[in-house]
């Protein structure tokens, strides 16, 4: 069985798996976990978690699935070393080469990465299945097998219709990363979201009264467009905005410009590069929706979704479920690694005037060091790039 599988699976060359990253790892002296003489390498929690988020980007980047083993022990009790380095002795036969063995949760549960699998093979989890049970039974009685289970996940990047039906979405993988720093880092930015939006909120309820006065008398139709858009972890929310087209209006226009501007081919209705993310001249747009768009004071009734949760001060901007639908792989990961947000890196850095692959790029570099700090120095220079105008939608 063994040699069925190892032939079952062919490794790409060329793309940086999670296997050759740790080989590399440790070369470099960043074994967290004893390498024996005459015993399997165990790789570390840190060294394999990392390892595993590595994966999973390489997977996002070159569509290629890679499958998780996972052996935990099913009772409180304390197993002994023996019984665990059979564990690790049975694993270890049963994976190739190119898998990683580590620990995902030191002293609790074995993880096994198993690397650039047959995407098309709907046999391949029962043949990795089968060769790691057929190992444990040759090296524990039954009753110390009833104490373990065994788990297996599949992160198969296809191209879902949204990230809600996407295998992205799997908690266990997203959640990896996310450190007591990391964690930390989050709840001071939500206490910072929600008391600057309920200031904000406040300080421009004249703000809002003049606008919604203004939009009433110039256009008929109610004061503020709710849409549906693709929030944090791939959730749908309503985001609100004031109005600033006409009502009953074609949404074709968009999707086409949308489909182009994902593809990299210059959009139809944009123009210049410092008019890359938006349409220039769109009929759709009211008169007083135009100044809004320039002043971007139609984005002021989000705060309320902040307020909500649904959105942060500072994030990628959140996308439709029809932009979304034409996602390259590892795009998902800007709707999948952060909390969308009013304004954000992308925007002060350039705003409309980058490409869309570099506006992804710039919102998983933000997602990838999430601070307090930089979320005061962004809405800091929002300011000055509603301003300058440049690239404003």
């Amino acid at each position: 069985m063994s040699e069925s599988l190892s032939d079952s699976f062919s490794p790409s060359v060329g793309r940086p798996s999670a296997a050759r990253a740790f080989q590399r790892a440790g070369r470099s002296g960043l074994r967290s976990h004893a390498q024996w003489r005459g015993r399997p390498l165990v790789v570390g929690e840190g060294l394999f978690r990392n390892a595993l988020v590595r994966e999973q980007k390489r997977a996002d980047r070159f569509d290629q699935p890679f499958a998780l083993a996972l052996v935990s022990r099913e009772t409180r009790r304390i197993r002994d070393a023996a019984t665990w380095s059979a564990v690790i002795e049975a694993l270890t036969v049963a994976k190739r080469d190119t898998d990683v063995l580590g620990w995902l949760e030191r002293g609790s549960v074995l993880g096994l990465i198993v690397p650039e699998i047959d995407g098309n093979d709907s046999n391949f989890l029962l043949d990795i299945e089968s060769r790691i049970q057929i190992s444990l039974a040759r090296r524990l009685d039954a009753e110390t097998r009833d104490d373990f289970s065994i788990r297996f996940h599949c992160y198969a990047q296809a191209k879902p219709s949204t990230p809600e039906n996407s295998q992205t979405s799997d908690p266990l993988l997203m959640g990896l990363h996310l450190s007591t720093a990391v964690r930390a880092q989050a709840g001071l930015k939500r206490l910072l979201d929600v008391l600057a939006s309920a200031i904000i909120l406040l300080l421009t309820l004249p703000v809002f009264l003049v606008v919604a006065a203004l939009i009433k008398l110039k256009s008929p139709g109610p004061v503020f467009f709710r849409q549906s858009r693709v929030g944090e972890q791939g959730r749908s929310f309503m985001m609100l905005k004031f109005r600033t087209m006409h009502v009953n209006n074609d949404a074709s226009m968009h999707k086409q410009f949308v489909s182009q501007m994902i593809k990299g081919v210059a959009p139809t209705g944009g123009g210049s590069n410092d008019t890359a993310f938006k349409i220039v001249n769109d009929p759709r747009v009211t008169p007083i929706g135009r100044v809004l768009r320039q002043t971007s004071l139609d984005e002021l009734p989000q705060l309320w979704n902040v307020l909500r949760g649904d959105m942060s001060l500072v994030g990628p901007r959140p996308p439709l479920q029809y932009e979304v639908a034409q996602y390259k792989p590892w795009h998902y990961r800007r709707v999948l690694e952060a909390k969308p947000g009013i304004t954000g890196l992308w925007q002060v850095s350039g705003r409309s005037r980058t490409t869309f692959d570099d506006m992804v790029r710039l919102d998983l570099r933000y997602a990838k060091n999430p601070s307090a700090w930089a979320d005061i120095k962004i809405l800091l220079a929002t300011p000055r790039a509603v301003i300058s105008g440049k690239g404003a939608c």
